[in-house]
């Protein structure tokens, strides 16, 4: 297949072009191996990247605590390893104040920037070519109708999976993605992998990817941004649920059948897609311009059985426990945030989930509690398989049906690793570590370009 990825795209502002691709957590030593075992014709444009482009490994924190992507991706905001920035927890970039993310220390050099939610980072801009944040971090979009209302999509598509529904506002609003952007003509590809994603739930995720991209691709030729980022995390989803279907890594343990069908490879669907996406920002990309691919960090196969579930409603099930609250936040898959009003209820809030058990094995349901000045951020632990009878414990008058409660996310199939990938463009003006560096040099490495 014969691509041209010399099509010059035209701007009307300053000639610098930056297109910051953020594939959280690929593991792109496991893509070798799809790539490597192909037919020629498929995955063409990762193919394409590999050969062409330049790249060198990042690494990340040695606590396997502190692997988390809202750490690596603020290291890379920020330019500051963890232990500069502390900032440990999914939103909490809010509270941090008081150095430049990459967006402003663009924007101030005098350059359009814009973003598509970007994890854990907070709109400070001053007049953002766009802002769409990502949906756990509470912060503002670019305040015009549009971002408002792909803000409220991502935050309703995301942190309420539970309900396996989308509100009719977000299939408005995803009717008007497919209005703006039905001249690309991708939007009969979203069709094709809409329909997929009813045999093969997993797509669901590269929906939501595929709908931001195009997107993206709108505000580019519209909004002609010098510097933009687009944050995709369908790829992290999969290799957390289903690393263990790869055919490609021998000794894996085996997913249940009826979990995933052993036929199906659903890190193959993943890179089908993520190929088709790369392929469209190659052809905006000319030799005057900068396009990067980063990881953050990858995902490696997971060396034990682990059972994810999420509540099914944060609020309703705070109702039934005794817990008053202000607020409550859900944020990635098992975690949520309670705000509270004042601290006695925090106190009693903490006291009554900390000892919620499952009855039938003593186990702690919550089992990470931490107390913040206003709010607990909390994981629900329990690692098991949920079944019928499983009853939680409340207190000496109340128990509820475990499973009544819970939604089933995934058997947990992959872990967090401290490697990463960098993708770039040949024709750059920095220079290309020869050696791993830190995740936060990414900072200086794109700050240098501009």
């Amino acid at each position: 297949m014969n691509v041209d990825y010399n099509l010059k795209f035209k701007y009307k502002y300053k000639m610098k072009k930056f297109l910051l691709i953020q594939l959280n957590e690929i593991n792109f030593d496991l893509v070798d191996k799809y790539l490597l075992n192909s037919k020629k014709n498929k995955f063409s444009h990762l193919k394409f990247i590999k050969k062409n482009y330049e790249s060198f490994v990042t690494y990340s924190e040695n606590e396997y605590k502190n692997l988390e992507p809202w750490i690596q991706w603020a290291s890379i905001y920020l330019g500051k390893k963890f232990h500069q920035h502390k900032i440990f927890r999914l939103g909490d970039i809010v509270n941090y104040k008081t150095e430049s993310q990459i967006f402003e220390s663009i924007e101030r050099k005098g350059y359009k920037v814009g973003a598509i939610s970007p994890m854990n980072a907070e709109n400070r801009l001053k007049n953002p070519a766009y802002f769409i944040p990502d949906p756990w971090t509470d912060t503002i979009s670019d305040n015009t109708g549009f971002s408002k209302r792909l803000s409220l999509l991502l935050k309703q598509a995301v942190n309420d999976n539970s309900s396996g529904k989308l509100a009719i506002s977000s299939i408005i609003t995803i009717i008007e993605i497919i209005l703006r952007t039905i001249h690309y003509k991708n939007t009969f590809y979203l069709a094709k992998l809409v329909s997929s994603s009813l045999v093969k739930p997993w797509k669901k995720s590269l929906v939501l990817d595929y709908l931001i991209h195009l997107v993206h691709i709108y505000f580019l030729k519209k909004k002609l941004p010098n510097f933009s980022s687009i944050f995709l995390n369908a790829g992290a989803h999969i290799q957390h649920h289903y690393f263990f279907n790869t055919k490609y890594i021998q000794g894996l343990p085996k997913n249940p059948n009826w979990y995933v069908d052993p036929l199906f490879d659903p890190i193959e669907d993943m890179l089908e897609v993520y190929d088709k996406i790369i392929g469209d920002y190659l052809k905006l990309t000319n030799n005057k311009n900068q396009l990067m691919i980063a990881t953050g960090l990858r995902q490696i196969q997971y060396n034990m059985t682990k059972f994810y579930y999420r509540l099914k409603n944060h609020s309703s099930f705070l109702k039934k426990v005794g817990v008053t609250y202000l607020k409550v936040l859900p944020r990635m898959t098992r975690d949520f945030e309670i705000i509270f009003d004042n601290n006695q209820d925090l106190k009693s809030a903490k006291n009554i989930l900390k000892n919620i058990k499952c009855e039938q094995n003593n186990l702690n349901i919550f089992d990470e509690i931490e107390e913040r000045a206003k709010s607990l951020f909390i994981t629900l632990t329990y690692p098991y398989e949920v079944k019928r009878n499983k009853m939680i414990i409340i207190n000496k008058n109340t128990k509820l049906n475990f499973l009544n409660e819970l939604v089933f996310v995934a058997i947990k199939n992959g872990m967090h690793d401290p490697k990463g990938y960098v993708f770039c463009l040949p024709n750059l003006q920095f220079e290309v570590p020869k050696k791993p560096v830190h995740v936060s040099k990414i900072y200086d490495i794109i700050l240098s370009y501009f």
